[in-house]
């Protein structure tokens, strides 16, 4: 077969190779994240930019996707603020601790008294989880996403919760 002929096959194997990897289950890579991560969140009557490097989420085995991000909550309510520190989007239903979590759009915040509370668009707390902390995680960082068997953990700093598809 000559070279012209073969160019556009090898093309479409590449791409048909890049979005299957793009489509794994598991963890968000940094670029799948900035290109699904939405640059600013509506909640409590107010739209907050999204840090975007405070960003994570996860992909599920039938292609749905759960996303978390910290925001700039600095034009809030100091009540609000108290309890609301990123956005979480989920397509699918979530068990988050012991709580169940339906496909939506929420707020999330981690309390000083070890709570992890999911809020509605209105600051309607829709759960308050018990978290857990991990006082010897090496390096925690403002907010990450980690895959831990058939489930993953949210971290904000050294606090942490589950979260599972179900």
């Amino acid at each position: 077969m000559h070279l012209s002929r073969r160019l556009p096959v090898v093309f479409v194997l590449l791409c048909s190779a890049i979005a299957y990897a793009q489509s794994k289950p598991g963890v968000l890579a940094a670029d799948e994240v900035k290109r699904v991560t939405p640059s600013s969140y509506f909640f409590a009557g107010q739209s907050a930019p999204v840090q975007i490097r405070n960003s994570s989420g996860f992909r599920t085995a039938d292609n749905k996707l759960v996303l978390v991000g910290l925001v700039d909550t600095s034009g809030y309510a100091a009540d609000v603020q108290q309890k609301y520190q990123g956005f979480f989007i989920t397509e699918v239903k979530l068990k988050v601790g012991d709580a169940d979590i339906a496909p939506g759009q929420y707020g999330f915040g981690f309390s000083k008294d070890g709570k992890f509370m999911v809020l509605d668009a209105g600051a309607n707390e829709v759960a308050s989880i018990s978290s857990n902390r991990d006082d010897k995680l090496a390096r925690p960082v403002p907010l990450k996403m980690m895959a831990d068997g058939d489930l993953y953990k949210l971290y904000a700093g050294r606090n942490w919760v589950t979260v599972k598809p179900q």
